[in-house]
């Protein structure tokens, strides 16, 4: 049986933060403001993986408390990780792409796509990642955040 989800998450860009996306620093004068580390596209995967397995949300398995303040996503996607191995499923592909005016991530693209499928153990091909801006339009393109869609295929 093969499952799919999707995912979506945004942050605030705020100043004294450091920009983490996949798992990675990107070099940037703001960073995303969260309870966690603030990375979008890791939340997004996360919330596609749980939605394929049909396991509720990422703020219903790591609510905003104490534990989780300035958590690394990373920690976070390898609990999700292990959950849905638990539930007999595994990962089939990740498709993801992050929306942000600036900075420029297409440099960074091998590195995060590297980092993700390390930590979910699965091949780097069966891990995607892409952006777009939106014209510098809407919140995103005025740069006062950064958003981040994924879809997940599980096998199981």
């Amino acid at each position: 049986m093969i499952r799919f989800g999707i995912g979506y998450d945004v942050h605030r860009l705020a100043q004294g933060r450091k920009l983490i996306l996949g798992g990675i620093e990107i070099p940037h004068v703001t960073g995303l403001e969260a309870h966690s580390d603030g990375d979008v596209l890791i939340h997004a995967i996360m919330d596609a993986i749980l939605g394929a397995a049909a396991l509720g949300d990422i703020g219903q398995h790591f609510p905003e408390t104490a534990e989780f303040k300035d958590i690394s996503s990373v920690v976070l996607l390898k609990r999700v990780c292990a959950l849905i191995k638990e539930k007999g499923y595994t990962i089939g592909n990740i498709d993801s792409i992050v929306v942000a005016q600036k900075p420029k991530i297409a440099p960074y693209f091998l590195q995060m796509r590297e980092r993700l499928a390390e930590v979910m153990q699965i091949d780097v091909d069966a891990v995607s990642v892409k952006a777009t801006t939106e014209e510098k339009l809407g919140f995103t393109g005025t740069e006062q955040g950064i958003s981040a869609y994924a879809i997940a295929s599980l096998e199981k």
